[in-house]
């Protein structure tokens, strides 16, 4: 809750607010221009064949890393971060899966989504009903695919999107990010961007007086938790 002892930002009136609005605007345009050319930069990136026949297990059986493609060209795939003997999954791949949204705009760009972890199946499937999500979920338990990736190093898990794109049977690894990386997919935090007190996270840029009482990601919770605190 908002309280008086907060700071707050200056009041001007309206004629000043549009001047200062204007000066902002100009510089989200710029960033909204570089953001394009990143993205053509993208497009232009090489990529690598995946010659390793890796073998997942999904809720109805075995599927191949060509499979996942759905018979589409193009495939997004989310690295989820559940180990072998969690029982939950990671909370900050949770929020990144809230906000896939109905695939069916993905599939009219001939795109398909998919998510991996190492956890069982059975697990997966359990987890994923408890969440409400009708997501595409593989389990790459028995395969070297997430060490091939460098998303499990050494034992510890970790988050990141891989894109993949494939010509007849052949599959190429196109893209792929972690980190901060994959907030891109995370509405929640693009509407906090938008809010005068932002995420109120340590690491932002924040005036004096702004609430930045969490850790990076610290507020974060499985969307069915938040009443409950973390767990």
């Amino acid at each position: 809750m908002i309280t008086k002892t907060q700071g707050l930002p200056p009041v001007v009136s309206r004629e000043e607010w549009a001047v200062a609005r204007k000066r902002l605007l100009d510089q989200e345009k710029a960033l909204m221009r570089l953001k394009d050319a990143v993205s053509a930069q993208r497009r232009r990136l090489p990529m690598v064949e995946v010659d390793v026949g890796y073998t997942f297990e999904g809720q109805d059986g075995p599927a191949t890393l060509l499979d996942l493609f759905d018979g589409r060209p193009q495939l997004i795939l989310q690295h989820f971060m559940f180990g072998t003997d969690w029982e939950e999954g990671c909370e900050g791949c949770s929020m990144m899966a809230d906000h896939v949204g109905p695939l069916a705009h993905l599939h009219a760009r001939g795109v398909s989504f998919a998510m991996v972890s190492r956890a069982p199946i059975g697990k997966l499937v359990r987890y994923r009903e408890r969440m409400s999500w009708d997501l595409p979920w593989y389990s790459s338990a028995g395969t070297t695919f997430n060490e091939d990736f460098h998303v499990t190093v050494d034992g510890d898990e970790h988050s990141g999107i891989s894109i993949f794109l494939r010509d007849g049977d052949r599959v190429f690894h196109t893209w792929q990010t972690g980190g901060r990386g994959v907030e891109v997919i995370i509405g929640a935090l693009q509407y906090l961007d938008l809010t005068p007190y932002g995420r109120q996270e340590a690491w932002e840029d924040s005036p004096g007086g702004w609430p930045q009482s969490d850790a990076d990601g610290g507020w974060w919770r499985r969307h069915d938790r938040y009443d409950e605190g973390r767990g």
